[in-house]
């Protein structure tokens, strides 16, 4: 019964105590005039594979020319330092509204990461960074109704905020006890193929990549997210924004930047992400957001400055996720009694702005 309590706590944890602001690091304090951000070289790419409760994710996002919007993922999460898993996830929307989504995610057997962990493998399924470090492989056979083989290559230098990217909490800053930290490849050039029982997806398009960990129980680590990711031809825009709970004061931790082909033109903390307009979700309960303003305002490395907006009604909703129905029954079960959490998603696109583009953005509701 020890063992199974001290399982329990690792895996959903109770409230925390107000430990208050003081108790987290935000990203934005790394930051220094030399160093607003770290463009990314292949040793910033490596998975850490922590031997304790975290959740690791490559995450990439294809919006193709012929309009298909598409999200491969692979997870790999360590609970308690007791059990390791991998997952591999894939998404196809459905754009038009006329049918639903094509959903995919599937354990991976016998997964493992190369000498350097810069690749990733299993059974079915490989991951593999180039020797330049500016193109990733995906090929995967895990499902056989989703048979992936993308290539990834990065149009425009990637970026961590800071020297690391990562947001420390605990109360001594030496010693931290969590973490956050996001990594992207803001604009990519993709190829390659999707195939399902049904059909064959040309991806070739552009995309986005996002290397995220998260070393702590997730409902400690943040109780509302906003993502967004902006392509047009000419520019890429992306934000990442979290808000913890009161027990860290309830602290808006914001990444995002703004990219052209070949070039960072702002990377920065200093950016807002504002429900202006929501409705009461009927199923979920949650503050639906309508309508989001996202702006970015900061300055070049140069120390000119910059400020761009996407703002307006986000038109119609592509998804709602019950977050707690895709994780494995003994933990939706272990999160929903003791920690009493229904977390939501909530994922948009809209395709008309002032320069052509594709929008995608997800708004989730924790606690």
């Amino acid at each position: 019964m020890n063992w199974l309590k001290s399982t329990l706590a690792s895996v959903a944890g109770t409230q925390e105590p107000i430990y208050g602001p003081e108790a987290i690091q935000p990203v934005s304090q790394q930051q220094t005039a030399d160093t607003p951000y770290t463009e990314l070289t292949k040793d910033h790419l490596r998975w850490r594979a922590y031997q304790y409760t975290n959740v690791e994710t490559q995450t990439y996002y294809v919006m193709a020319d012929n309009g298909t919007l598409v999200m491969v993922q692979i997870i790999y999460s360590n609970i308690a330092g007791i059990h390791t898993t991998a997952q591999f996830n894939c998404k196809i929307f459905n754009t038009t509204g006329d049918g639903p989504h094509i959903w995919f995610s599937d354990p991976i057997y016998n997964y493992m990461f190369d000498e350097s962990m810069l690749s990733f493998a299993g059974d079915n399924i490989s991951l593999e960074l180039n020797e330049e470090g500016n193109a990733y492989n995906f090929k995967s056979a895990v499902n056989e109704g989703c048979l992936v083989n993308l290539t990834f290559t990065r149009a425009s230098p990637g970026f961590a905020i800071g020297k690391d990217g990562t947001t420390y909490f605990g109360t001594d800053p030496e010693n931290p006890w969590g973490s956050i930290r996001h990594a992207f490849w803001p604009r990519c050039n993709v190829e390659g193929t999707i195939t399902t029982g049904d059909k064959t997806y040309d991806m070739k398009g552009r995309g986005m990549f996002s290397q995220a960990l998260q070393g702590m129980k997730p409902h400690h680590a943040a109780s509302r997210w906003n993502f967004i990711n902006f392509q047009t031809p000419s520019f890429s825009a992306i934000m990442m924004e979290f808000t913890t709970p009161p027990s860290y004061g309830s602290t808006r931790v914001n990444v995002g930047g703004i990219v052209k082909d070949g070039e960072i033109i702002y990377a920065g903390t200093t950016n807002t992400a504002t429900h202006t307009e929501t409705t009461q979700d009927e199923t979920s309960d949650w503050p639906e957001p309508k309508s989001i303003k996202w702006v970015w305002e900061g300055k070049t490395k140069d120390g000119k400055t910059v400020t761009a907006e996407v703002d307006g009604a986000l038109g119609p909703k592509l998804d709602r996720i019950d977050v707690m129905a895709e994780v494995p029954g003994f933990i939706k079960t272990i999160a929903g009694s003791v920690a009493g959490t229904r977390p939501y998603i909530f994922q948009v696109g809209e395709n008309e702005f002032t320069e052509e583009g594709t929008m995608f953005s997800e708004a989730t509701f924790i606690s």
